[in-house]
């Protein structure tokens, strides 16, 4: 059984004893760091496999014409200093008022073929793919974080419009990529970040009606293709997670362990319905633990969530303040 057979009995919820990590996704500065520690070359693909690591990701956003911008935040306005500067949208009270010049992405200038090459290369491992699909982050740039939660209540239908603006694009990509990609990758795998350390930036109710419904469209997209759907989302989401199971997730990343209600005894109650990508804590535990107590805890994570859990840190992207030998001593935790 290779990696990609094992990882699927783990997304279907039959596994019963083999076990799967993903390593997640080392930092450019981290990358040296670990191949001159190991010895192999300084690639990402080398420490994935020095780690045998079961997953492989290659997200389709970068597939985007690189002299264009996906999503234009600047648009008649000066460069935003931060999440909570308004956006070039701020200002208006209709869909209709956005000037008819402004230049919305387009699948024209999307090609895959880099990605279905990349992917080609994999098929032995569980491949991650699809658009990421951040849509809640481009309505923050486009409106200004604060100012986009205030607008749920002052301006809802201007919300929903430029939501389903922005999710059309998304699902027009997604669809593209899928048409041609064939059985070649089995999960699409996108997110947003809804929750911080102790909750949800908006309401649970709020979610449901401006975020939900463009989830349900991108998993149809998904769906209509044979895929597993992963999503990714960091912070304390527990409010929405059975919303998201009944939306047609398979796959929740990277389960954020300190945060607020996210700990693997709390989503023991949902293994049954999910697979669980991460559950290793990030934040401080991988940065200040010792590789015994990284393989401890991977073990104790295993007997809560798994045996449907794909091990992972629970955030994809691995800083450099994270040992080379915690992340080999997770590796060596997993019963292969």
């Amino acid at each position: 059984m290779d990696s990609r057979e094992k990882v699927m009995r783990i997304l279907d919820r039959k596994n019963t004893d083999k076990q799967a990590m993903w390593t997640g996704n080392p930092n450019d500065l981290t990358v040296p760091i670990y191949a001159d520690e190991w010895g192999i070359e300084n690639t990402r693909e080398a420490i994935f496999d020095y780690l045998k690591d079961d997953c492989r990701w290659f997200m389709t956003d970068a597939c985007y014409a690189p002299d264009i911008p996906m999503w234009d935040f600047s648009f008649g306005i000066d460069k935003r200093k931060n999440l909570s500067s308004e956006g070039c949208f701020a200002g208006f009270e209709n869909f209709d008022e956005i000037p008819k010049d402004y230049p919305w992405p387009t699948v024209n200038n999307l090609n895959f073929d880099v990605i279905y090459n990349e992917i080609d290369k994999h098929q032995d491992k569980m491949v991650f793919t699809g658009m990421w699909c951040p849509f809640f982050h481009v309505l923050c740039d486009y409106l200004g974080m604060e100012n986009y939660f205030c607008m749920m209540y002052e301006n809802p239908k201007f919300v929903e419009a430029l939501t389903e603006r922005v999710v059309d694009f998304y699902v027009e990509a997604n669809d593209k990529f899928l048409n041609s990609l064939g059985e070649r990758a089995d999960v699409i795998f996108f997110g947003n970040d809804f929750g911080t350390q102790r909750d949800l930036f908006i309401s649970p109710e709020n979610w449901r009606r401006f975020i939900l419904p463009s989830y349900i469209r991108i998993i149809a997209v998904g769906k209509k293709y044979g895929k597993k759907i992963m999503t990714h989302s960091c912070g304390a989401i527990q409010k929405i997670i059975p919303d998201l199971i009944d939306a047609g997730i398979d796959a929740l990343h990277p389960i954020q362990a300190q945060a607020e209600g996210m700990c693997a005894e709390n989503l023991a109650q949902y293994k049954m319905d999910l697979t669980f990508v991460g559950g290793i804590d990030a934040q401080s535990f991988f940065v200040n633990a010792t590789p015994q107590e990284i393989r401890d805890e991977v073990k104790r994570v295993q007997g809560i969530l798994g045996p449907n859990l794909i091990v992972s840190p629970s955030h994809e992207e691995i800083l450099p303040n994270v040992p080379a030998a915690n992340i080999l001593a997770m590796s060596e935790a997993i019963d292969r």
